[in-house]
């Protein structure tokens, strides 16, 4: 017991402390675990650690054995925004300060945990944690050249502005095999934490486009709290070629309280469902090839999915029929690679491509959550030390993505969104 307890106390403590930040597919990972990181986000098919079974697959958690793994990730996203044109100003329209602005939040640490043990030749338990996060904005207090604001700076008149949003889960997980491990099985129950803060956004209770004008800005830092499940599935289909899939279910969430005046149906921000699916195939003795599909619902989640459009029909914020941030559901081609060059040495590669969520009509309160990228370059390596423990390295590139459309508030001004990201992870393998 003493053994088992070690892991699940580091969890504990780690949930406490971790802050997480990530936004490369809308405000999910490019992928979870350095292994799978460094491929692109593959893994359906092969699960190599604790944490990968946890966030991608957990029937995958049969084949990793007694392990703990952790890992730290430098995450750089560099977001801007640029409006052209200088808008009219005739009482009915609300033209933004012209000009380019960078947020000045750009380097966020993200931590994971996971813990893997084997009862017997089938049957296996993990405990992990990891996050999602990267609506992370801070727009500089500059001049906004709008009458409406009363020679108040800011992007939308109200000093500094953006919003911080970040998720954490902690995951446990049952997997069982069959058929001398040709099939396997997992559950994750999935406990969810959110925490959420906005700041610069008063003028839009100002000028009469929210439920509740007290909870729609600068209140300060809340939270919220759910739960929902993972179930995963894997098959060897033939010697070498194994199948995977898994569905996450609606994380359902307490609501955001002091900010029932911005999000939809009173503050609500539910995690969306997802599936993957992927196929590994080990090519040569030392050569295993992945391809995995990922589909997100935002669309579903009415605080995300909603359009701004409504807004103007009469619709407020933080209503029940209130607009969101207007995001599409995401579908993922994913692919990676690694090649094993020794006991001591794995190669991994991949790329992958996801169509942003956002249109070109969503982009004035995309400002702040800009979630344009698309594409993302991966690359990274597991160094064995010894037989117990291991370092990996996994390194992400995405390059610039822009998205331009008209300001709904002055459609003579063009709102354009833009964002590259960089990451370097870290991570430690102990066996046992």
């Amino acid at each position: 017991m003493s053994k088992n307890a070690l892991p699940i106390g580091l969890l504990a403590v780690f949930a406490l402390i971790t802050q997480t930040a990530e936004a490369t597919n809308g405000y999910f990972a490019h992928g979870y675990g350095a292994r799978s990181k460094a491929m692109a986000g593959t893994g359906a098919g092969q699960v190599q650690d604790a944490i990968a079974a946890a966030a991608l697959n957990p029937a995958g958690l049969v084949n990793v054995g007694n392990r703990l793994d952790g890992e730290l990730e430098l995450f750089a996203p560099f977001r801007e925004y640029s409006v052209s044109g200088q808008g009219t100003f005739d009482g009915r329209h609300f033209p933004l300060g012209p000009g380019t602005q960078e947020s000045e939040s750009n380097f966020f640490p993200v931590g994971a945990l996971g813990w893997s043990y084997q009862l017997d030749g089938q049957q296996a338990l993990g405990l992990a944690l990891y996050g999602n996060g990267g609506m992370n904005t801070d727009w500089r207090q500059v001049g906004n050249s709008s009458p409406y604001c009363f020679g108040q700076s800011g992007v939308f008149c109200g000093g500094r502005a953006g919003v911080d949003m970040a998720q954490a889960f902690i995951v446990g997980t049952y997997a069982h095999s069959f058929a001398n491990g040709r099939y396997s099985v997992g559950l994750s129950p999935i406990f969810a934490a959110q925490t959420f803060k906005a700041r610069g956004l008063g003028i839009f209770g100002a000028q009469g486009y929210s439920s509740d004008p007290a909870s729609l800005s600068d209140r300060g830092r809340d939270y919220s709290f759910g739960a929902g499940f993972r179930v995963g599935g894997q098959a060897e289909l033939l010697p070498g070629l194994r199948l995977g899939a898994s569905y996450k279910s609606r994380i359902y969430m307490s609501p955001f309280e002091r900010y029932r005046g911005l999000f939809a149906q009173q503050g609500e921000f539910d995690i969306p469902d997802s599936f993957n699916v992927g196929i590994s195939w080990d090519a040569t003795a030392a050569f295993t090839a992945n391809f995995d599909v990922e589909h997100i619902r935002y669309s579903e989640i009415k605080s995300v999915g909603t359009p701004l459009n409504p807004l103007f029909s009469g619709a407020k914020l933080g209503a029940g029929n209130g607009p969101g941030f207007g995001w599409n559901d995401m579908t993922i081609y994913k692919f990676g690679g690694q090649w094993r060059q020794n006991d001591r040495w794995v190669w991994r590669g991949g790329f992958s491509y996801g169509q942003q969520p956002i249109e070109g009509s969503e982009v004035l309160f995309n400002i702040l959550a800009p979630g344009v990228q698309e594409w993302h370059l991966t690359g990274g390596f597991t160094h064995a030390l010894s037989k117990a423990d291991e370092l990996s390295f996994a390194f992400m590139y995405s390059p610039q993505r822009t998205i331009t459309g008209a300001n709904p508030l002055d459609g003579n001004q063009q709102i354009e969104l833009a964002m590259t990201q960089f990451s370097l992870q870290l991570g430690w393998s102990r066996k046992f």
